[in-house]
């Protein structure tokens, strides 16, 4: 028996079954930012859709002959029932062979708190507790989910030009490449990103810092860079390594794996990783791969 929005198998075979993006993630966390960035990009978006209707938004969009080929839902999984419907949601778009993309919104617990302090509002699962305390909640509910997400964007250190600046190197484009790369340098002592897949150390090269005329500038500045790349072992790590992402590449593409971030570390964020990240980005760009550069710390110091 079918209901009054179930394609029949005729109407599925010629309907033209929509792009689908699931955005979650923690509160406050920029999900409406990102939401917003897709619309912006042409993306039919749906805020607070409960996660049972997903499905029918799927095939309501199926029906439109073309006029809503990719849509993006906006999930604010507040409660264990939420939850369940939304795995029993994915589990029937999986059976119905629909491409889905989980996106999810991550940071921290400190960001959260003082983004919620400044709007002076209650996280929506704190009840009688703390903010802390419905952060905590929140992120044990939706721990499975971020295991499972296709692309983890961490916006602790991201305002919201960067947040969409992030989001406009994943989905602008009318077509989308095989593999999209996020090459972001980072400092050691100010911890790891959270949203890495690969972590590249740069910390075996000698520190430009400890050079008075150069300690001013960063890895963008071309006597820094040629500082780093004429230490012994430089040239023939970035090489390596290129020809290492070349095979772990392969491996996610046949795996299915449109994104993945690498994180260039050294000391502070400020000239080895920076000079490695642009050049490793560079390598990969040559190659076809679609690549975004961030220097998350470079000028924290």
């Amino acid at each position: 028996m079918s209901t009054g929005t179930t394609l029949e198998a005729g109407e599925a075979a010629e309907a033209a079954i929509p792009e689908l993006v699931i955005i979650s993630g923690m509160s406050g966390a920029g999900r409406s930012t990102a939401a917003k960035c897709l619309e912006d990009l042409g993306w039919f978006v749906v805020d607070n859709l409960p996660p049972a209707l997903i499905p029918t938004m799927v095939e309501l969009g199926a029906r439109s002959q073309g006029n809503v080929a990719r849509i993006a839902v906006v999930v604010d999984v507040r409660g264990r029932q939420f939850f369940d419907a939304l795995r029993e949601s994915l589990a029937d778009l999986d059976a119905k062979q629909v491409t889905r993309r989980i996106v999810f919104l991550e940071s921290s617990d400190e960001a959260l708190v003082r983004r919620f302090e400044s709007v002076r509002r209650p996280h929506p699962l704190q009840g009688d507790g703390r903010i802390v305390d419905g952060i905590a909640a929140e992120r044990d509910l939706l721990r499975e989910l971020r295991g499972d997400a296709d692309l983890v964007i961490d916006t602790s250190s991201l305002n919201v030009h960067e947040l969409r600046a992030k989001m406009d190197a994943q989905f602008a484009g009318d077509e989308e490449p095989e593999l999209r790369a996020t090459v972001m340098s980072f400092g050691y002592k100010y911890g790891l990103p959270v949203d890495s897949d690969l972590v590249v150390d740069c910390r075996f090269l000698p520190n430009p810092h400890w050079v008075p005329e150069l300690r001013p500038f960063t890895g963008l500045n071309d006597e820094v860079s040629g500082y780093v790349f004429n230490q012994p072992g430089a040239k023939e790590f970035l090489d390596r390594y290129t020809e290492l992402l070349q095979l772990i590449a392969a491996g996610y593409r046949r795996e299915g794996k449109r994104y993945v971030t690498i994180a260039v570390g050294c000391t502070g964020g400020k000239h080895r990783s920076v000079a490695m990240s642009e050049k490793l980005a560079a390598r990969l760009a040559s190659e076809g791969v679609e690549t975004v550069v961030v220097h998350r710390d470079m000028g924290r110091e």
